[in-house]
């Protein structure tokens, strides 16, 4: 009898372990001093984060938008590290390039010599936002308001998947693509094939993997979800309460940390994921 409610109560103790939530602690946050923060993506060789600078209106062709830098801990390296663009958003990186969504753009920066070497103009496309690229330096580029998402190989863009509603989020992992496409989080596979994996509360924005199959996605309205790989969805934070958005999150696997521009909220926070 003793032995049976041991096991009894270490099945209970691992069915609660196994239903615990997530956490997450605030680090560090900046002062209110980010020009309208949208994308961060870390760069943890060089310790230190990529911030895209809307500073103006958010699909306004201002040129008032550019690309800052920040150190791991908060502390401001360079705001003005690259200017003249518009409405910068999505961040992704291969080898030396930076790639950045701008409107209808894809700007490509040398991030070396810090300065833009080029800019891909995507025919056809209306509100260019989140980008990612793969291992063989293939960009992916969501058209929000098109609901399209755009393909660039040697810099050569074309369709890649259509009639994907309110698409933003993405994430290129191996040869498939993560996908939030308004409140869907799906993947689609080498042949296009698409799989649903959840569906969140509001519309997707930031996308990025934990390294176990689950991810942390968040809506720009202000909630950052950690997705399971079986869909299951814990609400990590509503940043509502604070009047911040959560925007296109940046991520890093080995400290687990999120660091999140809040867009209106105008600062860039750091969290520890638990």
């Amino acid at each position: 009898m003793k032995k049976l409610s041991f096991f009894a109560f270490c099945g209970l103790y691992m069915f609660g372990s196994a239903q615990a939530q997530h956490k997450i602690e605030k680090i560090w946050q900046t002062d209110t001093v980010i020009a309208i923060p949208e994308s961060v993506l870390p760069d943890m060789k060089a310790k230190l984060l990529y911030v895209s600078l809307i500073d103006g209106g958010g699909w306004v062709a201002d040129g008032k938008g550019g690309v800052g830098k920040l150190g791991l801990d908060g502390k401001i390296i360079d705001t003005v590290w690259i200017t003249g663009l518009n409405a910068p958003k999505g961040l992704g990186r291969h080898k030396n390039l930076l790639y950045v969504a701008d409107i209808n753009q894809v700007v490509v920066i040398n991030i070396k010599k810090g300065r833009v070497e080029k800019k891909i103009t995507v025919e056809g496309s209306q509100s260019l936002n989140d980008l990612t690229v793969n291992n063989n330096g293939e960009v992916f580029v969501s058209d929000t308001r098109g609901a399209r998402i755009y393909k660039l190989v040697k810099d050569i863009p074309s369709v890649y998947l259509e009639n994907m509603q309110s698409v933003n989020g993405l994430k290129a992992i191996d040869d498939e693509l993560y996908i939030l496409s308004g409140r869907r989080f799906l993947k689609a596979d080498a042949q296009k094939n698409l799989t649903d994996i959840a569906t969140l509360d509001q519309a997707g924005d930031g996308l990025e993997p934990v390294g176990n199959g689950d991810f942390i996605a968040t809506s720009w309205i202000g909630y950052i979800y950690y997705v399971h790989a079986d869909g299951k969805t814990e609400l990590l934070k509503d940043t509502r309460v604070e009047q911040k958005n959560s925007a296109d999150i940046g991520y890093d696997p080995i400290k687990r940390i999120i660091y999140l521009p809040t867009f209106n909220g105008k600062t860039v926070e750091a969290y520890q994921l638990k």
